[in-house]
C-alpha cells in the first residue's frame, strides 16, 4: 500500500524520486532588508532535499509583492545569487526544488512597502486580518486600487522574477495564486469589486491570472510550471460568492498550458477539510488534464489511501516537514515524527530550523 508514495513521478518535466512533496512553508529567516536568503536555508533545504519536490517558501516576485517581515524575494542579482547556494545545494543530494512566485496584494503592512505606501489591490478593501512586522503582528494597511494601465507592468514583474528564478537554477516555479493573496484577491468577489476588464465576470476576474500563466510559461514552458489555488479556503479574509462556478472556469482555463501541476487547499487552508453543499474537489480535479498535486492536512495514511485510490497524484505536506527533514524516510519505515516547536516556526535564527535530528540509521 505504501509503495506508490514512494514511486517516481514526472510532473510536467520535473522528474521526482518520490511523490511526497514539501509544501511551501513561510518561516521569516530572510535577510529583511535585500530579501536575500543565507547559509542557513543552504542547510534547511538541503536537509528536505529528500522530498520528491521542495517548494520553497512563498517569495516575492517585487518590493511591492512583500506583505511579512524578512521573507525572501526573486528579483535583485543578489537574491539570485543567494538562492542559487539553495539549489546547488539541492542538487547536489539529489534533490528538485521549484520556488513559489508570491505577490501578496493587501496582505501587507505600509512599513514592508516601498516608500512606506499603501499596498496594492484590486479594489480599496481592508483585508481585516493581520501580518507580521518589525513589530510582530499587526493590522493589514488598507490598500489602493491597482490602475488599469499598471497591470502589464505588474505582468512584467511576475516575468521577471521567472526570468531570475531560472538564472538561481530552480528546477522550475509555482504560482502562489492561493490563500487570499493577490491572484486570488481578483479572482474571488469579496475583494474584487472592480468595473473594468478584471472586475465583475468570472471571465474579467480570471484575467490576470492567466496573463500571469501566459508571461511565466512564456519563460519555462507550461512543463516546468505550476499552479497553486484554494477555492474554498477563507485565508487572509478572501471569500466568493460562488466559488465552484468561479473554478471550474478557472480549471478548464489551465488545460491550455500543460502545466506541471495544478497544487489546490483541499478546505481551509490549514484548517478544516469540510467543504459547504455545492462544493467539490472532486470535480474540479475531473476537469484538470495534468498532474493533481493533493494539500491540507495530509498525514501517512491519509497519503497512501489517497494515492492508491487515484485522488490525487502527488501529496504537499508542510508542517511535518518542518520538525522532519527526512519525512520521507521516516514514512516509508512508519517511523517516529519529531514534535515542531511552534515558537519557532516564524522568525528566529538556526534554532528549530535546521537543528531538528533525522531519524537514525536503522540497524542492519
Amino acid at each position: 500500500m505504501t509503495e506508490k508514495l514512494f514511486t517516481p513521478f514526472t510532473a510536467g518535466e520535473i522528474e521526482a524520486d518520490n511523490r511526497l512533496v514539501m509544501a511551501p512553508l513561510t518561516r521569516n529567516r530572510a535577510d529583511n532588508e535585500t530579501g536575500e536568503v543565507s547559509d542557513m536555508h543552504v542547510d534547511y533545504y538541503r536537509q528536505r532535499a529528500g522530498a520528491g519536490i521542495i517548494i520553497t517558501e512563498a517569495t516575492q516576485i517585487s518590493p511591492e509583492g512583500k506583505g511579512y517581515f524578512q521573507t525572501p524575494g526573486i528579483h535583485t542579482e543578489g537574491q539570485v545569487a543567494a538562492w542559487r547556494k539553495v539549489t546547488d545545494a539541492v542538487h547536489s543530494e539529489g534533490g528538485r526544488i521549484v520556488i513559489q512566485l508570491w505577490h501578496v496584494g493587501r496582505i501587507s503592512h505600509t512599513s514592508l512597502q516601498p516608500d512606506g505606501g499603501k499596498p496594492v489591490a484590486p479594489s480599496a478593501i481592508a483585508a481585516g486580518v493581520k501580518t507580521f512586522t518589525a513589530n510582530g503582528f499587526e493590522d493589514t494597511s488598507e490598500p489602493r486600487a491597482l490602475e488599469l494601465d499598471e497591470m502589464p507592468r505588474l505582468v512584467a514583474d511576475y516575468a521577471h522574477a521567472a526570468e531570475m528564478a531560472k538564472k538561481a537554477g530552480f528546477d522550475g516555479i509555482e504560482v502562489h495564486a492561493a490563500n487570499g493573496y493577490l491572484l486570488d484577491q481578483f479572482l474571488k468577489t469579496g475583494s474584487n469589486k472592480r468595473d473594468d476588464a478584471y472586475g465583475g465576470s468570472v471571465a474579467n476576474r480570471a484575467r490576470l491570472l492567466f496573463e500571469v500563466l501566459d508571461a511565466v510559461t512564456a519563460v519555462w514552458g507550461g512543463e516546468r510550471v505550476g499552479l497553486r489555488l484554494s477555492p474554498f479556503s477563507p485565508a487572509n479574509g478572501i471569500e466568493d460568492a460562488n466559488p465552484q462556478e468561479t473554478f471550474e472556469y478557472v480549471v478548464k482555463g489551465l488545460n491550455r498550458y500543460n502545466l506541471s501541476y495544478l497544487h489546490l487547499v483541499e478546505g481551509a487552508t490549514g484548517g478544516s477539510r469540510e467543504l459547504d453543499e455545492g462544493e467539490s474537489i472532486a470535480a474540479l480535479r475531473a476537469l484538470f488534464k495534468g498532474p493533481y498535486m493533493a494539500n491540507n492536512g495530509y498525514d501517512r495514511e491519509m497519503a497512501i489511501d489517497a494515492l492508491a485510490n487515484d485522488k490525487a497524484d502527488l501529496i504537499a505536506v508542510g508542517r511535518p516537514f518542518i520538525a522532519n527533514p527526512d519525512l520521507p524516510r521516516r514514512w516509508q519505515m512508519n517511523g517516529p515524527l519529531n514534535k515542531g516547536d511552534t515558537d519557532t516556526y516564524y522568525g528566529g535564527g538556526r534554532e528549530g530550523f535546521t537543528d531538528y535530528p533525522a531519524l537514525e540509521q536503522a540497524k542492519a
